[in-house]
């Protein structure tokens, strides 16, 4: 497992054990996949995702864009993934319960101040597009957090800050 992916899953963890929102809404996002800039999942739709026409609800779709947004810049080294200032999001079909649908994350830029990422919800079989979304956060605070670190071009390898075994478990 490369060092990117361990990173993102360590992350993941720390969102998740906090306790809130992620935790309530997030018990089947699984990352398999990470590369800096660029994070592929897999989220299983369970009943408290859905809405009243027993669908995924539009609040989940617009958390998961904020969520795998933050994950993507996290491939990016950064522990803490800043404070959302815009979200955008775009609904084009729904997902079901019991689905395990593939989600997708993509840094689009990373500055000083500010990050924008991109998001994608494919149906699991025919990878059809369910919906689509941007994030904007300001990352101005992020960039020094003690638990940053740098990736190789690959993601294999830490270049920059604590080597994974060296990581606290979140």
């Amino acid at each position: 497992m490369s060092a990117c992916l361990k990173f993102v899953q360590r992350v993941t963890r720390a969102f998740v054990n906090a306790g809130g929102h992620d935790a309530t809404c997030y018990p089947g996002l699984h990352i398999h996949t990470a590369k800096p800039g660029h994070i592929i999942g897999q989220f299983t739709i369970q009943k408290q995702n859905l809405n009243r026409l027993k669908t995924l609800h539009g609040g989940v779709i617009c958390s998961l864009t904020d969520t795998m947004g933050s994950l993507a810049l996290a491939s990016k080294g950064l522990y803490s993934t800043g404070v959302s200032t815009d979200i955008h999001t775009t609904f084009v079909a729904p997902g079901k319960d019991q689905e395990t649908v593939t989600v997708e994350g993509k840094v689009i830029s990373l500055g000083k101040t500010l990050a924008t990422t991109r998001f994608e919800l494919r149906h699991p079989d025919t990878n059809a597009l369910l919906a689509f979304g941007s994030h904007t956060k300001f990352v101005g605070k992020a960039h020094t957090h003690p638990e940053n670190v740098e990736f190789d071009e690959s993601g294999e390898k830490v270049i920059k800050g604590k080597q994974p075994n060296e990581w606290a478990e979140d």
